[in-house]
């Protein structure tokens, strides 16, 4: 072995010895996007549609806040993980689950039997229904008013379902739109004679927009709905550590403290 060679071998050891050195610190999991902090804490990756105040929506300085992140902030804290969070937007957050890009989505996300054959989902940690939103003048006063009317709803939500039941899947009076406010954009602007969504929504953005001439319609046939934690299918670890913290922070009134009601 020459001198220049010893250089060279001594040079690719200290090379490797200082990768594997670096590759120590976190561990990456093939579920996700799941790593390890310098404290030893798990730092899991997640996903949300931050357009659905006030579940989940960007505040004035871009930060993901919400009703829904309270409830993962604090199931993280109950279990001993942290969490970092990534808006994808409703549509792309469903493939952004099932590639592993992140590790399980939060995005008032109903738990449906369809849903469940391509996800897994947690205990349910939130209880919603649908509710109708129409101008003040309107004579709406049933879902059943709705059969002849063009309805505005969120695309692929659970809004847009039970809509889809009543005018027909392929109905043109169906205005689908990829975010909840566009849906009522397109209602407040002539495009639909109504807005169907998830009740916390359609109530928070009346409340914030007084000048905005509406009224809300309730309907007994809308059944309740429970919110839960998506995760890939068959990922049982995280499932396991998401349904830990459930647990704990309704076992504690954490929960009901940030919702204000129980949910079993």
């Amino acid at each position: 072995m020459s001198f220049r060679r010893l250089l060279l071998g001594v040079a690719m050891a200290c090379l490797s010895i200082l990768l594997i050195g670096c590759g120590a610190g976190s561990t990456n999991s093939s579920e996700g996007t799941e790593s390890t902090n310098s404290g030893g804490k798990k730092k899991l990756i997640v996903g949300t549609d931050a357009t659905y105040a006030p579940m989940e929506f960007m505040d004035e300085k871009g930060n993901i806040v919400g009703i829904d992140i309270n409830i993962v902030n604090a199931i993280a804290e109950a279990a001993g993980f942290e969490v970092e969070y990534k808006n994808y937007g409703w549509e792309p957050l469903f493939p952004a689950v099932d590639n592993g890009e992140v590790d399980f989505a939060v995005s008032s996300i109903t738990i449906t039997d369809e849903r469940k054959q391509s996800f897994d989902f947690s205990d349910p940690y939130f209880i919603a229904n649908q509710l109708i939103l129409v101008p003040e003048d309107s004579d709406v006063e049933s879902f059943s008013d709705l059969a002849d009317k063009r309805v505005s709803v969120q695309i692929n939500t659970t809004g847009h379902l039970v809509v889809a039941d009543l005018l027909g899947k392929t109905s043109s009076k169906i205005v689908a739109t990829e975010t909840m406010p566009l849906a009522i954009t397109e209602m407040i602007n002539g495009n639909a004679d109504a807005s169907v969504g998830d009740n916390a929504v359609i109530i928070d953005y009346k409340t914030n927009n007084p000048n905005v001439k509406l009224k809300t319609v309730e309907d007994d046939s809308f059944e309740k709905e429970y919110y839960g934690l998506m995760v890939k299918k068959g990922n049982q670890e995280i499932l396991d550590l998401l349904n830990e913290g459930i647990q704990k922070i309704k076992s504690n009134g954490k929960l009901k403290e940030i919702t204000g009601f129980d949910v079993e």
